[in-house]
């Protein structure tokens, strides 16, 4: 028999601003804290975990492969191997589907994946003319002589200053929120469309942590001056149209994205347990789901950076053997209100699936009651390397817990990158 990969369990830290209640936890130390809380939700000791999957964007330069990091910090048994993995905004999905990849193919039985970013920790830049210039002097023996030569290089001062970090695409020249404001003008997303999809998902976020949904989902983070953070920071109940309407626009003068319409700078981690189905039936442990399919796609940067869930999920959804309107839950990673209203809009497009897809009709129209059920990563925050898998935990509870059967994912990423997975429950 086919071997097969199921998620066993999913957690998260909580999420909150940049520069916030967890300024002092780095990624490493975030991600400590969900792979322990998935661990033990599960009952499972650190002894039986063969691997560990971890995606990440903003890396530390001493310590790049933080999952092994994660690994060692732990106290788990030597042998379990470790790698991290960059996808950009698609990391901690790239680390999901790797582990179950890896499960089903016979390399392990055990494994967590996920990813973490602490955004308050991003190393600051300094300006290649420093680098260049010192980097002889740090590595040799100086003289006075070379002192004074290195000081005359690095003339004038005001090149010394760091670099502020613009998020920008390395092919362009342009940020994010460039580029998702070119996408509105051109897909004719209104400012007014993008608000009320910014309130739906702080208004769904909301409900979820009234309701005590994520309770199982978060697990608490204790701060190096003793401070424990148990809720999410980022999630606005309060809010309203009208308050969002008189937010100024932040990447252009004229344009449509705004600060309340933008997924925000984010601190946290999120972890999936990850395994073979028999082994998990056998460990009495109820499977929530199994990843049925999964696709990742390249676009112009040039183009439409951001339009990548609209060419990945109708191909994750064709290896599914499904048809959007078949599925019963879409989770939408919401960078930007606008970049998720165009990818819709082109999903549901006759000459769009023409032109891209090769398809004679479109994909397909989502329901806005299936659409992030429980908000997105406008209200919940977005910390690069864990959305991911952030998703998959949440849709596989809600898979779990629900009469529902499949759900499926898209993700937006810096590259023109675009990720899907499709889920189904596991009975």
């Amino acid at each position: 028999m086919a071997r097969r990969a199921v998620v066993v369990s999913g957690v998260r830290t909580p999420f909150v601003k940049a520069f916030g209640d967890l300024v002092k936890v780095d990624t490493i130390g975030l991600g400590v804290a969900a792979v322990r809380g998935v661990l033990a939700s599960a009952g499972v000791g650190r002894a039986d975990v063969d691997a560990i999957v971890w995606g990440g964007v903003i890396l530390p330069s001493a310590a790049p492969n933080v999952g092994r990091e994660i690994a060692l910090d732990l106290g788990l048994d030597p042998r379990c191997e470790a790698m991290t993995v960059t996808r950009a905004c698609a990391s901690g999905l790239q680390a999901v589907t790797l582990a179950a990849a890896g499960i089903e193919r016979g390399e392990y039985d055990v494994a967590v994946a996920g990813g973490s970013d602490s955004t308050s920790n991003a190393e600051i830049k300094l300006p290649q003319k420093v680098v260049h210039a010192l980097a002889p002097l740090a590595l040799g023996k100086p003289t006075a002589s070379d002192m004074l030569g290195v000081a005359a290089q690095l003339l004038p001062i005001s090149e010394l200053l760091p670099q502020r970090p613009r998020i920008a695409e390395r092919s362009t020249g342009e940020t994010m929120g460039e580029s998702a404001e070119r996408m509105a003008r051109r897909n004719e997303i209104s400012r007014q469309a993008q608000d009320e999809l910014a309130l739906r998902s702080h208004q769904r976020a909301a409900a979820a942590i009234a309701s005590g949904r994520f309770d199982n989902e978060i697990v608490p983070v204790t701060t190096p001056d003793g401070r424990t953070i148990s809720a999410d920071g980022l999630v606005r109940a309060d809010t309203s149209l009208e308050k969002l309407s008189k937010l100024r626009p932040v990447f252009a003068k004229d344009g449509t994205l705004t600060a309340g319409n933008s997924s925000p700078l984010t601190d946290g981690a999120a972890a999936v347990l990850l395994m073979e189905e028999e082994r998990a039936r056998a460990l009495g442990l109820r499977p929530l789901a199994r990843l049925r399919s999964w696709s990742y796609v390249g676009v112009d940067p040039t183009d439409q950076l951001l339009m990548g869930p609209a060419l990945a999920v109708p191909k994750a959804l064709e290896r599914a053997g499904l048809t959007l309107d078949a599925v019963d839950l879409v989770d939408l990673h919401e960078a930007f209100a606008a970049q998720v209203l165009a990818v819709l809009k082109m999903m549901a497009s006759d000459g769009f699936a023409r032109a891209r897809l090769g398809r004679d009709r479109a994909v397909g129209t989502v329901d806005p009651a299936r659409l992030n059920v429980h908000g997105g990563s406008i209200a919940l925050g977005h910390p690069f390397g864990a959305t991911g898998a952030r998703m998959v935990t949440t849709m596989a509870n809600e898979l779990a817990r629900t009469d529902k059967q499949t759900a499926v994912l898209g993700i937006c990423a810096a590259g023109g990158l675009g990720a899907a997975a499709v889920l189904e429950k596991v009975s």
